[in-house]
């Protein structure tokens, strides 16, 4: 896909709205089905979809060393990252500590952003910082944590290994290639892993009623094709400690939408996170304006 100035501008808060329904979605299908299996039967989804897609418009496939990196970077960015988040919260972990863990995202891909030859300047740094301090705002009303969380703790710092080193490797191995034909590589290589798991570990139940019908439609469509390829878009026209550093700004919309679906409270403290979080992502993504003597 071809950079486009107009898509440069919506793919962000396009980008942050799709991905910040993944804690809703969650939350609706979570008394209906095993969040391994939901998954699987989401990565099958997906592959059906994006396989029909690239049929149609007869897309280029990747080389078999591009499959070979689109794989590890899907099993990685798909399979460990939403395994991780969907487990840790089923076992009882609160969505707030878990959307704190994962969005440490961009702390994680700054830090090892130099691996890939990308520079985080002074200016970047300080907005990572600021986006951190942001969520902990927007979030810190609901970090509770009880006995018996120390797995579901290891599973999500899990998701987070697994979405960093995911977004790293693809970003250094294999930057570009058809979203199509890539994503029926990462998702049926998410499947292979996903399914034997389901099997060994869950029973496997999935009640097919109007909650789950809706959350999956929205994670096959929505969430996987349309969040995911933005994703990869802007990982391909963008710097990645630029792009991760969006990810800041989940927990807030997350929270405004739980506000607005199911009542939840979002107090001052957590408007004012939101101010902080975006001035901390503005100061990230934001071009320096070169001035002349």
């Amino acid at each position: 896909m071809r950079a486009s100035p107009l898509l440069d501008r919506l793919a962000p808060p396009l980008f942050i709205f799709i991905w910040a329904t993944g804690y809703i979605v969650a939350k609706l299908a979570a008394p209906h089905a095993d969040p391994l299996t939901f998954l699987a039967w989401r990565y099958a989804g997906v592959v059906v979809l994006m396989l029909g897609l690239a049929l149609v418009a007869r897309a280029a496939w990747p080389t078999r060393r591009e499959m070979a990196h689109l794989a590890v970077a899907g099993i990685a960015i798909q399979a460990v990252y939403l395994a991780g988040v969907w487990v840790s919260i089923r076992q009882g972990l609160p969505a707030g500590t878990a959307a704190l863990i994962v969005n440490l995202q961009p702390v994680l891909v700054a830090a090892l952003a130099p691996l890939i030859g990308e520079r985080v300047t002074p200016r970047q740094w300080a907005g990572v910082a600021l986006g951190l301090a942001g969520v902990l705002l927007v979030i810190w009303h609901k970090l509770t944590l009880g006995a018996g969380l120390a797995t579901p703790l290891l599973l999500c710092l899990m998701a987070l290994l697994g979405i960093t080193a995911g977004t790293l490797y693809q970003k250094r191995f294999v930057p570009n290639f058809d979203l199509r034909t890539g994503q029926v590589v990462q998702f049926v290589a998410s499947l292979v892993v996903t399914l034997p798991a389901a099997w060994a570990l869950e029973p496997m139940r999935i009640e097919w009623n109007r909650d789950v019908f809706i959350a999956m439609a929205w994670s096959i469509v929505v969430l996987t094709a349309g969040g995911i390829s933005l994703m990869f878009y802007m990982l391909r026209h963008g710097r990645v400690t630029a792009v991760s550093s969006t990810m800041y700004l989940v927990p807030s919309v997350t929270s405004v939408m739980a506000w607005w679906l199911f009542g939840e409270t979002l107090g001052a403290q957590a408007i004012a996170g939101m101010g902080v979080t975006l001035l901390g992502v503005y100061l990230v993504v934001a071009k320096k304006t070169e001035t002349t003597a």
